[in-house]
């Protein structure tokens, strides 16, 4: 049985799409289900949108989410360099191979000629002008100048293009894991170019080329390369390797929220959510995109939610191990319909794996909140507080965020609350309630609770009345986590401070 060798080939032309971390983590679950290699290719043949630093931070973001390279850019190994700008002479002689099989030729057609070819057809009625079997044969080209005006024009130095020779009548067929047989005719190909005027191979002749001297088993990429498979197919067939030619795998577009087109970075930017997996500053324009790693995202809960982007188990379990998802995945079953990007669903993920962390773990992601803010708390404290957050949680920041009334006396408190609770109801309990809680010589949750309701039987007015007064004159807000438990870990001090300040200052409502 052939050996799995699957690779992940990012451009470096910018930050990398979370459409391209799933893409990565597709390869790298077949990789580890079946012990086989997970490459990491830098297909970098257009230098003109080469961006610097854009390969250090698709390193670290395949990093950040867990997906382990064994072999390739940054890790090396037996098939370097996986870099292709550094395999420039390789691809010349299978670009030369392809030309003594008469399978490619050299162009010479000026942009000006290829302009006026194209305005020909157009004039003609052909909607889609291509280079192709038919107008090949109008063209500068060594199919149609004399051996003698071929070597004439490359020894003189003219610039010019290595093109694939499609055959005008052929039917080419493709069996993808996901959408089955894919059969294109090759009068819908055009010539594609292989070699570039700078010598610098397109993609098309690298990745094919790569693959095979990689030993690649599996190809798993975007559905956007799927209309480019037959041209690969082709290749495959005329260098012989047929019997070595990948699997393909084309893997459904990350669609919109709505479902209505391909998801961009200005869908993300107008929503509110990351499109990308650290934070990513464009040197050109000096524009900043907060990443998931920055907005509070644990990589596994990421991960997690990408897996269902377009792969379901099959079953009614959501929440998976990178473990579990190695074990359970097939492409088998991954869906040929686009994913709608349901960033909620991103969130609940998120919660589900902060809940699963244990209190003290959750602490740290307080503690670490309250050093910048120049905050000193207890283990002890930031561990109950964590206890007491946790299920209110989306990201590690709300803990602070949400839980700053534990260190800090509110400032501002809810109009809306004031409004409708704050009466002079609410404040006679709680001004008695503030002088019961003062003679106490103990407190906690328990006792805080029974001596609400002791005030609130001795005034023969309902606990539930005045609740919400009291928590928005501890919290400032109207909502929250066990209000008792806040209490208890405030103190009983801090609990009649608060009240006081609450019943002193703030607008009373007749009843």
């Amino acid at each position: 049985m052939r050996e799995v060798r699957v690779r992940f080939a990012p451009s470096p032309t910018g930050a990398l799409h979370i459409g391209g971390v799933r893409t990565a983590l597709y390869n790298f679950l077949l990789a580890r289900q079946t012990k086989g290699t997970m490459i990491l290719r830098i297909e970098d043949t257009d230098q003109t949108r080469y961006v610097p630093g854009a390969e250090e931070y698709i390193i670290e973001s395949l990093k950040w989410v867990g997906i382990t390279i064994d072999e390739g850019a940054g890790v090396g190994g037996p098939h370097a360099p996986y870099r292709q700008s550094e395999r420039q002479s390789i691809y010349k002689q299978y670009a030369q191979q392809l030309i003594d099989a008469d399978h490619a030729y050299y162009a010479f057609d000026t942009a000006e000629e290829l302009d006026q070819m194209r305005e020909r057809l157009k004039t003609a009625g052909v909607d889609t002008p291509q280079y192709n079997a038919i107008t090949r044969m109008q063209m500068k080209n060594s199919l149609t100048l004399s051996k003698d005006e071929v070597k004439k024009l490359i020894d003189g130095g003219t610039p010019y293009v290595i093109r694939l020779k499609v055959p005008r009548k052929e039917e080419i067929r493709l069996n993808d894991l996901i959408r089955g047989w894919v059969t294109v005719h090759s009068s819908q190909i055009d010539d594609k170019v292989l070699m570039k005027s700078d010598g610098m191979p397109t993609y098309h002749l690298a990745n094919v080329v790569d693959d095979y001297l990689m030993k690649i088993s599996h190809v798993i990429r975007g559905e956007e390369w799927l209309p480019s498979a037959p041209l690969h197919v082709l290749l495959y067939k005329y260098f012989g390797w047929e019997d070595v030619m990948p699997q393909f795998a084309h893997l459904p577009l990350l669609l919109k929220p709505d479902g209505n087109g391909k998801l961009s970075k200005r869908d993300a930017d107008q929503l509110g959510f990351p499109i990308f997996p650290l934070t990513w500053r464009d040197p050109n324009t000096g524009e900043v995109a907060v990443g998931y790693r920055e907005a509070g995202y644990l990589p596994d809960a990421l991960l997690n939610f990408l897996a269902f982007l377009g792969w379901n188990p099959g079953t009614t379990q959501e929440i998976f191990s990178l473990e579990q998802l190695t074990e359970a995945f097939q492409l088998e079953r991954i869906n040929k319909a686009g994913a709608k990007f349901d960033f909620h669903k991103a969130q609940w993920f998120n919660q589900q794996y902060l809940r699963a962390k244990s209190d003290k773990e959750l602490a740290q992601f307080l503690l670490e909140s309250l050093k910048k803010e120049n905050i000193s708390c207890s283990e002890e404290k930031a561990v109950t507080i964590a206890g007491v957050m946790k299920e209110r949680v989306t990201f590690p920041k709300d803990f602070w965020e949400h839980g700053r009334f534990f260190f800090q006396a509110p400032e501002k408190f809810d109009e809306g609350v004031v409004s409708k609770k704050w009466n002079d109801e609410a404040v006679k309990v709680l001004s008695a309630y503030r002088d019961a809680v003062s003679k106490l010589s103990a407190f906690d949750a328990n006792i805080a609770k029974t001596t609400l309701d002791e005030v609130t039987a001795a005034l023969n007015i309902g606990a539930g009345k005045i609740l919400q007064a009291l928590r928005l004159s501890i919290t400032g807000a109207g909502g929250g986590p066990d209000l008792m438990m806040i209490m208890e870990i405030i103190g009983k001090n801090e609990v009649v401070s608060r009240i006081d300040h609450a019943v002193k200052t703030l607008p009373v409502k007749k009843s």
